[in-house]
């Protein structure tokens, strides 16, 4: 029997029964006061209070009693351990308390209670902490006491012991029919193995096996990769009281059967591992309750009794009677013991609290190599310095500050402080007037205008610039405006939505928006591309492209952009989501290869160079779209989507914006070679930097440079045969019709360049006026009104001409015969003449511009200045006629066309330009022919591996059921959480939500509302995903883990793509959906839906100005059903919203009242109060029934 864990009140029964010859005669009982202050003297001879007599006084080579400590007067031990890392000794008691002592002196560590009752079975160090283990708790703690985790078993286990396997796995065992095997790194239980013989009590292991010791006398010898019984060793007929395990020895003690009852067996049981038999008993002297291998030049055995005697003996030799040793316990028993790893100490624990420790030197150590124990700073207190008030010198610093409870205003934490290194000095312009490139390396002469290895300390002009802009605060709360400090205009900035208690319903979106056309709602990752989404949506070929087309991959981009901009052709002025767009998007590797799927920290914080990005992404864009929209046949075509209007082979978006260039390679050694090549958009390329000053540049000449580039650069020679300077030319061989242009402005040199091209094409127009600039007058583009007034009789120039710095609204391109480029500046007004060949010369007006905003506060944004032709305000607005917007997101607000070509780079940086051809529209047949037709609601296969029919949920509708438009369909959808809310608190207590979570659609169910199937669902689909779920809600959607994984899960799963369709056709038909809280499903469904085809329940129970009610007490209240008890079903969902919408109709129509309804809710009203909105148990008064009114799927 293992005595760890019990009580030592219990034990007294076996005390005279089980050495009844041997019975000492013990001390009187000493009070608990005489072991309070017990330690060792300094000269190692004496005990405070106790003398220690002369045959325990320590001799080198032989285990002496070296010092006595007090765990807690009173209360047993019920464990000791040596700390495996620490020079440390670990006792737990009956009291569930745990207490170290350091070191040979055992001098008190650390003490804290582990469990309220239960006592301390077993104790396992660990590198970073201490595992506990009591009756049905498992607690790992730090050194100190720090709670690490608390792992709580079943009340009906009672575990004493466990076995540490490997650095993160553990093995418990008990008095059951199971060992638990744990995993220390999630802190889960990994594998229950069953055992055959219940009660495991100890476990040992050696480099073949695992051993568990048996309350039966049995010890278990197991596979340490399966834990099946390899072998079973019966060593005693009554229980065992303790083995140990040593190289291929395995010794144990224990109780053997008797008339009278159990007695202590004097034989010890040793058995060699190797043939799995027992060898010659060992009879000792004692009566043996604990043993273990003391192993130092032979394998001794150290035996132990409870009432103190002890015996050193060999397991493969005859006991020897002069090794009997003797514990002092002042008349207690002993109730633990162990030994150190390096087995220089022996450490006992007695039934009053007393931990003894036995060492074979002074200086004994616990392990071989341990590592330096952290200790508690000392409290030093330092004599005040003497102040001599007859100094006016005195610093006042030298009176010491009072104590006080609060924290000091000084006392400012080291993770908030942030190192503010000193920042590097300016290039010096001479270096960089002579630096030449290799690659990305540049070198130059050292102009020697400095001392070496000298530099100022401080940069006075990096100073301020640092101050001015500073980093972006973290919190939103920090980025609120502060209109003197800005530079940027308002409409400019970056807006945020406003969420409060009732999310987005009470947020005025009028407020920012007051035209019909739809913004983009930026809370969603990788939204900074909102702008560029609208710029492809006002380019009308592209918008009808898209929505023509539809192909069966499962993340196309054409296709969610088609659906996207369907969304932005129904919005009446409400903001649209691109959710689903950017879903897809993010799945695309190439997205992510080159950059492109930004983390939400980044995003926010400003750490991108949004103005690259963008380029990035308009260059991704086009060439994704160019792929996609190709007219595919076979297995990519979707069945029943229409035919792409461009002609086989060919995409539109190539008939848009492709060009062919032939590029031409001339070695110096004459042989040259050319190839032909398409682009769908250009880069500006500006001068050589090292031009000082900077001349003057008419911004078709940087284009046409662009557009035909030549470049010196190293290339293979096949005539050569090695690498050789070449000369590389670029041609344009035919014309875009739509011309797009990113900018490249990533660095200072390249904003200088535009700042200076503006400044004179300023100059420019004011001479052109017959104004003259002053000089050494910076001008401001606010200064331009007030000086063009400022010269009397001078009539008041066009601020549209005056405006208009460096990038003009119209341009012309021209292909000569020779095939050369020709662009020039052209006027909105004229047009090409009648013998130009149209296909050679083409007129451009700016179509639109993207421009980076820089705030040091928030990040920058991203804007827009889109140039909206007639086609969209005759469908938006029933007018024609053109208009310039600015679109910042969900923010629209109507500008000047000058306000889209005029920029400040100190603010407003340009990104992305884009030209299109005059009378684009009519070269293109803008037809839109919606390719969803109604076989998308046929049967269709689940993606589920494992689902099978007999799980149906749903009968998907016939040829003959096909909805028309005014059928009714009853929708609910389920919803997962990606992203968790981002909230703070504010000073005053109120909490401010930063982002919302991020839901995702599982489960949309669509059921029949009228028919003889009336009820039955048609469409339940769980939706596949790949992204991560952070919470399944499974509480409010029933949606459980596994679910929504194709290998696993049993349900009929599909895309999100494939189910959009489905409700996309339903909506194009006319249905009207009924459900509840249908605003909410259709946005993360990312669907627009006309009002008059939405009948949502929540708004038809509904008093103006007061609380919605759930559709759980509209169930309870109107039609006694109950709904919702343990989870949330949607199929039981849609079917109660259309019972609820015929009860409305019911009440509306049936009564002659006008009232009635009125009437109604008002009742409802009040009972909702007096309930507290909660509906009542089942076994209550006036409970619900649950049967259901339609019949089971399967039964129809």
């Amino acid at each position: 029997m293992n005595f760890e864990g019990l009580d030592p009140s219990s034990l007294a029964e076996y005390a005279s029964p089980l050495h009844p010859a041997l019975e000492p005669v013990l001390d009187p009982h000493l009070p608990a006061t005489l072991l309070q202050n017990v330690e060792l003297d300094p000269d190692g001879v004496a005990l405070d209070g106790m003398a220690v007599p002369e045959s325990v006084h320590i001799m080198e080579g032989v285990y002496s009693e070296l010092h006595t400590a007090v765990s807690e007067v009173g209360v047993p031990v019920s464990v000791a351990h040596f700390d495996l890392h620490e020079e440390m000794l670990w006792v737990g008691n009956h009291g569930g308390h745990a207490t170290s002592f350091f070191g040979p002196t055992l001098e008190r560590y650390s003490s804290f209670q582990v469990h309220g009752s239960d006592d301390v079975r077993h104790i396992q160090s660990l590198e970073n902490g201490i595992l506990f283990l009591t009756k049905t708790n498992l607690k790992y703690m730090s050194r100190g006491g720090l709670i690490i985790f608390d792992y709580l078993m079943d009340e009906s286990e009672d575990m004493h012991s466990l076995l540490l396997t490997d650095p993160s796995t553990l093995l418990v065992g008990g008095l059951q029919n199971h060992v638990i095997e744990i995993d220390l790194n999630t802190v889960q239980e990994t594998q229950k193995y069953t055992v055959e013989v219940p009660g495991v009590t100890i476990m040992r292991q050696s480099n073949r096996f695992f051993f568990c010791g048996h309350t039966s006398g049995k010890v278990s010898v197991r596979d340490p990769r399966t834990f099946t019984v390899e072998h079973e060793l019966d060593a005693y007929s009554g229980s065992l009281s303790d083995f140990d395990v040593h190289g291929n020895l395995l010794a144990a003690c224990g109780f053997s059967s008797r008339r009278a009852g159990l007695a202590c067996d004097r034989f010890l049981k040793v058995y060699d591992l190797r043939v799995m038999r027992a060898i010659t008993p060992l009879q000792v002297h004692v009566d043996p309750a604990f043993l273990r291998f003391v192993p130092t030049y032979t394998s001794r055995l150290a035996i132990i009794s409870q009432t103190g005697q002890g015996q050193f003996c060999e397991p493969t030799g005859l006991a020897n009677p002069a090794d009997i040793f003797h514990v002092t316990t002042v008349g207690q028993l002993l109730m633990t013991f162990d030994v150190s790893g390096t087995k220089q100490a022996l450490a006992f624990g007695d039934s009053e609290g007393c931990v003894h420790l036995w060492a074979d030197s002074p200086e004994a150590t616990f392990n071989a190599f341990s590592r330096e124990t952290d200790f508690a700073l000392p409290c030093i207190v330092d004599s005040l310095p003497h102040l001599d008030w007859g100094q006016d010198l005195v610093p006042l610093s030298l009176i010491p500050v009072p104590l006080t409870s609060e924290t000091l205003l000084s006392d400012w934490p080291a993770a908030n402080s942030v190192p503010a290194p000193r920042r590097a000095p300016p290039v010096d312009p001479e270096i960089l007037r002579t630096m030449k490139k290799v690659g990305f390396i540049g070198y130059a002469p050292n102009p020697r205008t400095k001392l070496r290895n000298q530099i100022p300390y401080r940069l006075k002009e990096l100073d301020n610039e640092f101050d001015s802009f500073s980093q972006v605060p973290e919190s939103p709360i920090g980025r609120e405006e502060e209109p003197h400090l800005y530079m940027v205009a308002k409409k400019y900035r970056k807006v945020t939505i406003k969420y409060s208690k009732l999310g987005l319903e009470d947020f005025d979106f009028k407020h920012y928006n007051k035209t019909l056309f739809a913004g983009l709602e930026p809370h969603i990752p990788n939204a900074y591309c909102n702008c560029m989404i609208q710029v492809l949506y006002f380019l009308e070929p592209v918008r009808c492209l898209v929505q023509n087309h539809l192909c069966q991959k499962e993340f196309c981009l054409g296709c969610e952009l088609g659906f996207l901009f369907h969304m932005l052709d129904l919005s009446r002025g409400d903001p649209c989501q691109g959710s689903n767009f950017l879903r897809a998007f993010r799945t695309i590797p190439e997205a992510s290869a080159l950059g492109l799927i930004l983390a939400d920290s980044d995003e926010a914080t400003g750490k991108v160079n949004l103005g690259r990005l963008i380029q990035s992404w308009n260059r991704f864009i086009l060439t994704q779209l160019h792929q996609e929209t190709q007219e595919q046949e076979g297995p990519q075509a979707y069945r029943g989507a229409g035919g792409s209007f461009a002609s086989a082979g060919e995409s539109v978006i190539g008939q848009l914006f492709s060009c062919e260039m032939e590029n031409c390679s001339m070695c110096r050694c004459g042989k040259e070679t050319v190839r032909v090549s398409s682009t769908l958009l250009f880069t500006l390329s500006y001068p050589d930097s090292t031009e000082k000053p900077i001349k003057d540049y008419e911004f078709v000449q940087i284009l046409k440079r662009s557009i035909c580039l030549e470049q010196s650069t190293q290339a293979w020679c096949e005539n050569c045969e090695k690498y050789q300077p070449t000369v590389q030319t670029r041609n344009i061989r035919c014309l875009p019709d739509v011309l797009v242009i990113n900018c490249e402005v990533n660095s200072s040199k390249e904003a200088d360049f535009w700042k200076v091209q503006a400044e004179f094409a300023f100059q420019k127009a004011l001479m052109k006026r017959g104004l003259e600039v002053p000089k050494g007058k910076d001008l401001a583009l606010g200064d331009w009104k007030e000086l063009g007034s400022a010269e009397p009789g001078q009539p008041y120039p066009s601020m549209e001409e005056l405006k208009n710095v460096w990038i003009p609204h119209a341009i012309r391109m021209r292909l000569t015969k020779n095939k050369e480029l020709d662009v020039c500046n052209w006027s909105e007004s004229d047009e090409p003449s009648v013998s130009d060949d149209p296909d050679s010369v083409h007129v451009y007006d700016l179509m639109a511009t993207v421009v980076h905003i820089l705030d040091s506060r928030t990040g920058g944004s991203l804007v827009g200045h889109i140039k909206v032709g007639e086609t969209y305000h005759q469908r938006k607005e029933g007018v024609t006629h053109q208009q310039w917007y600015l679109f910042n997101d969900f923010l629209i607000e109507p500008v000047d066309k000058w306000e889209a070509v005029q920029f400040d780079m100190s603010w407003k940086v340009p990104a992305v330009l884009y030209y299109a051809r005059r009378n684009l529209n009519a070269k293109y047949n803008l037809t839109i022919k919606n390719p969803i037709e109604a076989s998308v609601l046929l049967a269709e296969a689940s993606l589920a591996r494992k689902q099978r029919k007999c799980h149906a949920t749903f009968i998907p509708l016939m040829l003959s059921e096909m909805p028309q438009a005014g059928d009714l369909v009853g929708l609910d959808a389920e919803f997962v959480t990606l992203n968790e809310e981002e909230a703070e608190l504010r000073s005053d207590g109120t909490k401010s939500t930063i982002k919302p979570s991020q839901m995702s659609v599982a489960r949309i169910t669509c059921v029949r509302g009228q028919g003889p199937n009336e009820g039955v669902p048609f469409i339940d689909d769980y939706i596949s995903t790949q992204e991560q779920v952070v919470d399944y809600l499974t509480q409010y959607s029933g949606i459980k883990p596994g679910d929504l994984d194709a290998k696993i899960s049993s349900k009929h799963l599909t895309t999100l793509k494939s189910t959009y369709l489905k409700l996309r056709f339903l909506i194009d038909v006319g249905v009207k959906f009924v459900g509840h809280g249908l605003q909410k499903d259709f946005r993360v469904i990312n669907l627009m839906v006309p009002k008059d085809q939405v009948i949502d329940t929540v708004y038809l129970f509904h008093i103006p100005r007061k609380r919605m009610i759930s559709l759980r007490f509209l169930a309870w209240y109107f039609l006694d059903l109950k709904i919702q008890a343990e989870t949330h079903d949607s199929i039981e969902d849609a079917r109660t919203a259309l019972q609820l919408y015929r009860k409305y109709l019911a009440l509306s129509q049936g009564s002659a009242e006008p009232d009635e309804v009125r009437k109604v809710l008002k009742g409802l009203y009040e009972k909702g109060r007096k309930m507290d909105w909660k509906v009542p148990e089942p076994d209550g008064p006036g409970s619900p029934k649950h049967a259901s009114v339609y019949p089971p799927v399967l039964a129809l």
